[in-house]
C-alpha cells in the first residue's frame, strides 16, 4: 500500500490568506476613474436597453381640451394684444403659447407676434419666416381672436407697451393689464415666466393648449427641409440634446477639471463677471444638478442605460459643443444637421430655422434624450406625448452628481445610474406639461 507523506496546510493556508489580502489592498487603495473601464456585459444580460422597461404611467392630452365644449367668445373685442417675444426659438415659442392663453383670458383679438431680433442668437428670422401663418389662424378659431393684419386705425401705431414682468395669475391680468387693453385699444405685453395657468378658467387654459399643440406648424419650405433632414438620418436614432457650450457651462457657475485648454479658454472668456462657485459652495451647486452634463458623462449614462454604442445618434445641438470628443469616441455614429445638409442650404440659415430643424427632428425620432431640461427639452417632451411617442427621457444631473459624491465607480455607478433613471421612465416623470396633459396609468 502506498503511503502518502503528511503535509502541513498551515504554511499554505497562511500564504493564501496573505495573497488574498494584498489583492484585496490593492483592488481598494488604487485610485479609480468615475469612468473606469466597466463590463456591462452582465448588466445587459439582467435587463434589456431602457426603452424595454414597462411604463406604470403615461402623459395624454386632456380629455377637456381635445373633446370638450368651447366656451363662446363673446361678440365684443376688448382689443387688440402683441405678444412680444425674445430669446431663442423655443423661448419664444413658450412667450406665444402663455400669450395665446392670456388673450383668451382677457378677451383680446391677438395679432402675429414679434420676435425680436437677437444678435446673440444669430437671428433675423420672424414668426411668419417660421410658422404658417394662415394654419395657425384657422387652428385657433373658437378658441380666441387672431387678426392676420391691423385695422387702418392702428396699422401705423405701436401698441401700449404693459409690464408683465410680475404677472403669473388670472387676477393679475384682470386687475392690471385689462384697464391697460380697454383704454388703448391696442398693447403689447411679454408673459412673465412661470405662469400660474392652473388658476385661469377652463377655456383660457384651452386657448394656450390649442395655440402650443395644435397650431403651430412650420412653414411649407422649412418642413420640407425639415423633413429632408429626417430621411436623411439613419434609422432607427435617437435624438440627443445635448448641452456643453461655454456659455451654457459660464452661467451655470460649474468647476470643471480635465478639460482641454481650448474649452477652458471658451468658458474663461464667456463667464464675464460671473465666475464658478469654489470649495463647499462648488460642491453643494453641482450635488443639486445644477452642473452640465459633459459629452463623456453624458456617454457613460448612455452606456448605463444600455443603449448600444452602435446607435445612430442625432445631435440637437447649436454650434459650439464643446469636448464632443468624449461622446463620438464611445458612440460612433453621431450625425448632425450641418453634415447633412449641403453648405449653402445650412449657411443660409438663422438660429431660429435651426432650432426649428432641430425641434422638428426631435419630436419625430424613434427615441429622446436631453442632458438638460430647458424649453426646447419641455417642448418636444410634451409635443411626442401629445403624438403618442413615449421614448422620452432626461438624462439626471442631480442623479449622476449625488452617486458619484457617494464613491460609486464604474459598475456600481452604471447599475445605480440604471435604477434612477428606470424609475423616472416608469413613472412618465418630466415627460409632458402638466397644464394640457393628464396622468394616465397603465
Amino acid at each position: 500500500m502506498i503511503q502518502i507523506p503528511a503535509v502541513s496546510v498551515k504554511p499554505l493556508f497562511s500564504v493564501l490568506v496573505v495573497t488574498l489580502s494584498v489583492l484585496l489592498a490593492i483592488s481598494v487603495l488604487a485610485p479609480r476613474s468615475i469612468f473606469s473601464q466597466t463590463s456591462f456585459s452582465s448588466l445587459s444580460r439582467e435587463h434589456f436597453d431602457i426603452w424595454s422597461v414597462s411604463r406604470m404611467v403615461e402623459w395624454r392630452p386632456c380629455k377637456w381640451w381635445l373633446q370638450g365644449h368651447l366656451t363662446a367668445l363673446p361678440e365684443k373685442s376688448n382689443g387688440y394684444i402683441r405678444i412680444d417675444c425674445y430669446g431663442g426659438l423655443n423661448q419664444m415659442r413658450r412667450d406665444l403659447c402663455d400669450g395665446v392663453g392670456i388673450a383668451r383670458l382677457l378677451n383680446a383679438t391677438l395679432v402675429m407676434p414679434k420676435f425680436e431680433v437677437a444678435a446673440y442668437w444669430n437671428e433675423s428670422s420672424g414668426f411668419a419666416d417660421v410658422f404658417d401663418v394662415d394654419y395657425f389662424i384657422q387652428q385657433m378659431t373658437g378658441f380666441v381672436r387672431v387678426a392676420k393684419e391691423l385695422p387702418p386705425e392702428f396699422a401705423s401705431k405701436e401698441p401700449f407697451q404693459v409690464d408683465c414682468s410680475k404677472r403669473k395669475g388670472q387676477f393679475d391680468y384682470l386687475e392690471s393689464v385689462l384697464p391697460s387693453l380697454v383704454e388703448h385699444h391696442y398693447i403689447s405685453i411679454t408673459p412673465a415666466m412661470s405662469q400660474r395657468r392652473d388658476r385661469y378658467p377652463e377655456y383660457a387654459k384651452a386657448a394656450f393648449c390649442q395655440g402650443c399643440y395644435s397650431a403651430l406648424r412650420l412653414t411649407k419650405s422649412l418642413e420640407k427641409k425639415a423633413s429632408e433632414l429626417l430621411l436623411a438620418i439613419p434609422k432607427p436614432f435617437v435624438a440627443l440634446h445635448l448641452r456643453f457650450e461655454p456659455d451654457m457651462v459660464a452661467y451655470s457657475q460649474c468647476e470643471y477639471t480635465g478639460l482641454s485648454p481650448s474649452s477652458m479658454e471658451a468658458i474663461e472668456a464667456a463667464q464675464g463677471d460671473k465666475k464658478p462657485w469654489t470649495g463647499d459652495l462648488a460642491k453643494i451647486w453641482r450635488r443639486r444638478g445644477k452642473c452640465p452634463l459633459t459629452p463623456r458623462e453624458t456617454a457613460f449614462i448612455l452606456k448605463a442605460l444600455r443603449i448600444p454604442t452602435n446607435t445612430h445618434i442625432y445631435l440637437a445641438a447649436g454650434d459650439g459643443v464643446m469636448e464632443i470628443e468624449g461622446l463620438t469616441s464611445v458612440y460612433t455614429n453621431v450625425v448632425t444637421k450641418s453634415a447633412l445638409l449641403s453648405g449653402e442650404d445650412f449657411g443660409n440659415m438663422h438660429g431660429n430655422t435651426k432650432a426649428a430643424l432641430d425641434y422638428y427632428v426631435s419630436i419625430n425620432s424613434d427615441a429622446y434624450m436631453a442632458t438638460y431640461f430647458g424649453n426646447m427639452d419641455k417642448m418636444v417632451a410634451a409635443m411626442r406625448a401629445f403624438k403618442g411617442l413615449y421614448k422620452t427621457l432626461f438624462l439626471s444631473r442631480r442623479a449622476f452628481s449625488e452617486l458619484t459624491y457617494k464613491g460609486l465607480r464604474g459598475k456600481r455607478l452604471a447599475r445605480a445610474l440604471w435604477e434612477a433613471h428606470r424609475d423616472d421612465f416608469v413613472m412618465g416623470k418630466g415627460s409632458a406639461l402638466p397644464d394640457c396633459f393628464c396622468e394616465f396609468k397603465l
